[in-house]
């Protein structure tokens, strides 16, 4: 076992160079000896797989779309850290819930190696791009145009055109285009392979968006896009008056459970039968003109009801060759005299059309399964429906019925009634004002959303929780139907302006405001269910300046690497270790264990040994050596330490005495250091 050096993240980026990691991977035939791409390698494989190659395409282009690529490839420039405070209160030191404080492209980066292909549901409602939403594009990276142009590949010009837009605030379609990329397909890597994500949207950029999705996601995986008439009646405009806006869903893949499925529960009436109990479903009849009994004509038959013993029978008393023809019921039918004479009354399929109808069932069927059939008196005749049976703990009375409740299940409505004004009320309820946060979504309209995906036991993402409506949808729904579904809401700092409620509240920022609500609405949702034992609490996480940044004047390909030496306050010692748990593939919520080598401090995450702290010494590792042989329950794979705070010999011992310790266990220990 030898030591080797890494670095987080790559050291070199540019607007393609993952893309192309992907291609020489899974391609490497396609590349030469000088790493130059041979299309007609590619072009070869794909022809000799039967793939269609279609000759017309198009795409978006905007001013700042080579920069968009680039930034949804550089590195994260911050670290991660937790409220230790937070996290270790009672309600919150298990959740499984996370809330993240941060610029959510930032955050959506640190997660990717932990969290890519975790995440079943994501649900965002981005910045409209209104002109009056306070979207303005601000950028931090300072590149140079020298350094932009080479890291996106465009010319000196562009790439100064790009900077002065991020520079000035623009809040331009290139600008909001420019934004939400990165987010999106940073986004998509996170989604499981049956994932679905779905972005709230109005008319000031939803053919821009849809566009790009259809890059980003695949124009074959979008699903649909849903209206959300918002039920109010302020006027906004000066000619058509907006009351709805959009929701575009896509999934990742195609995949027979990446696809959306409307659970609804309601009360419907019971009735009862000689101490049975029933409900009654749809009538046996047909509809359009694929049901007609010229098209089924062996569906005809007349079912005679007697309306004072109620029995009945199915009787085939029509010409069943004239049937496929003839729409005159008196040449068809011939009426059985015998049964009318005896009180029975005739009923035939309704017209379809004004052509003649058919049953759903046939004669055999209906005759030896009429006890799940119903007939019922109606203002034009009679209903010939289905019923089924149901137990009796399953009813309960209401007013002077009797009903249950049923699980129905179907697609999702393409328009959707969910009025604005409610989500102003359920937050005010919550916080006890109404105006601490504008236009905050209807927490049933999530709630129904949330519901479309066919798991209850799934990782849902939001990195536009604002209000943390969401959030809050995720709880009430897991305790609505038994679920255990948990939520990653991602929320930036944005300071409260000074005139604004949530300013006068003592609301310093956005995120408190997400906080807060979370909290209240916990503790609200804990009184209404005392016997719910599900998570309620969450886990707080928050991105910090990376110390260890060289300064941005001086960025350059070679230099922009993520940590250097320095030495660790205890604030900087616990964001590095996070960073690197989360780096190293562990989700935010795995535990991290202390482990004593003689005084000196490691952490165990997920069979990885960091070592960060200074001061190891020879007896610590002669500790840790004796725990890897006799310590049944200590077998780490990975040992990272930190080179800044071990010495060269310090580093040489700790390589030797690893390489050449007993293994009584036969550990394949790899060994790391990073600096």
């Amino acid at each position: 076992m030898n030591t080797h050096t890494e670095t987080l993240f790559s050291e070199v980026e540019t607007a393609n160079s993952k893309q192309l990691a992907v291609l020489k991977a899974n391609f490497p035939q396609c590349f030469d000896k000088n790493g130059a791409f041979i299309q007609e390698k590619l072009l070869e494989i794909v022809k000799s797989s039967d793939v269609e190659l279609s000759k017309e395409s198009y795409s978006l282009n905007w001013l700042g779309k080579s920069y968009a690529r680039l930034l949804a490839n550089l590195p994260p420039k911050t670290l991660l850290t937790e409220d230790k405070d937070h996290n270790q209160r009672e309600e919150n030191k298990n959740s499984q819930n996370l809330l993240i404080k941060g610029d959510n492209l930032e955050v959506l980066k640190h997660m990717v190696n932990a969290y890519a292909e975790k995440v079943k549901m994501i649900y965002i409602d981005p910045p409209y791009n209104t002109g009056s939403d306070g979207f303005a594009y601000n950028d931090d990276r300072n590149f140079t145009p020298e350094q932009l142009s080479e890291l996106a590949g465009i010319d000196l010009d562009e790439a100064t055109r790009i900077l002065d837009f991020t520079v000035k605030g623009s809040s331009s379609h290139s600008a909001w285009l420019t934004f939400i990329y990165p987010r999106l397909y940073i986004a998509r890597e996170l989604l499981r392979e049956n994932g679905v994500i779905f972005i709230s949207i109005d008319d000031n950029e939803i053919s821009q968006l849809k566009i790009i999705c259809d890059e980003i996601f695949g124009e074959a995986n979008s699903l649909g896009i849903i209206i959300h008439n918002k039920l109010n009646s302020k006027s906004d405009t000066l000619n058509i008056q907006k009351n709805h806006d959009f929701l575009l869903c896509y999934r990742k893949s195609i995949t027979p459970d990446a696809s959306l499925i409307n659970y609804s529960v309601s009360e419907q009436e019971v009735f009862e039968d000689n101490g049975r109990f029933y409900i009654l479903k749809d009538s046996i009849t047909t509809r359009g003109d694929g049901g007609t009994l010229n098209k089924r004509k062996n569906l005809g038959y007349t079912v005679y009801y007697h309306p004072e013993t109620t029995d009945f029978i199915g009787v085939s008393d029509y010409d069943i060759e004239l049937a496929s023809s003839s729409n005159s019921e008196e040449k068809v039918y011939s009426d059985n005299e015998e049964l009318i004479a005896n009180g029975y009354v005739k009923i035939r399929p309704p017209k379809v059309r004004g052509k003649l109808g058919a049953w759903t069932w046939d004669i055999k069927k209906f005759n030896s399964e009429k006890d799940n059939i119903v007939i019922r008196k109606t203002n034009n005749g009679y209903q010939v429906r289905k019923r089924t049976f149901i137990e009796k703990k399953d009813v309960f009375k209401k007013a002077d019925s009797l009903y249950t409740k049923v699980k129905a299940k179907g697609n999702s409505r393409s328009i959707l009634d969910y009025s604005t004004n409610d989500g102003t009320n359920q937050l005010s309820s919550i916080l006890g004002h109404p105006d601490v946060f504008s236009n905050p979504k209807n927490v049933n309209y999530l709630k129904y959303i949330f519901s479309l995906v066919p798991e209850n036991n799934y990782i849902a993402l939001d990195f536009f929780a604002g209000s943390g409506s969401s959030l809050q949808a995720i709880c009430e729904l897991n305790i609505d139907d038994g679920g255990i579904r948990k939520f990653i809401g991602i929320q930036i700092d944005e300071k409260c302006k000074s005139d604004s409620t949530a300013f006068d509240l003592g609301y310093k920022n956005i995120f408190e405001v997400t906080k807060k609500r979370i909290i209240k609405a916990g503790e609200k949702l804990k009184k209404e269910n005392p016997d719910y034992n599900g998570d309620l609490g969450f886990k707080i996480f928050e991105t910090v300046n990376d110390f260890r940044t060289k300064d941005e004047s001086e960025l350059t390909l070679s230099n922009h690497t993520f940590f250097d030496d320095v030495v660790l306050t205890p604030e900087q010692y616990d964001s590095l270790l996070t960073t690197w748990c989360l780096y190293d593939g562990s989700l935010l919520t795995a535990p991290i264990e202390d482990v004593d080598l003689n005084g000196y401090k490691a952490h165990l995450c997920d069979g990885r040994l960091y070592l960060i702290a200074p001061n190891f010494t020879s007896e610590a590792l002669k500790v840790l050596l004796q725990k890897l042989d006799s310590d049944k329950d200590f077998a780490p794979n990975k040992v990272v330490f930190y080179g800044s705070n071990f010495e060269s010999a310090k580093q040489m011992e700790l390589n030797e005495a690893l390489k050449n310790y007993a293994n009584k266990k036969s550990i394949d220990l790899d060994l790391v250091v990073r600096n």
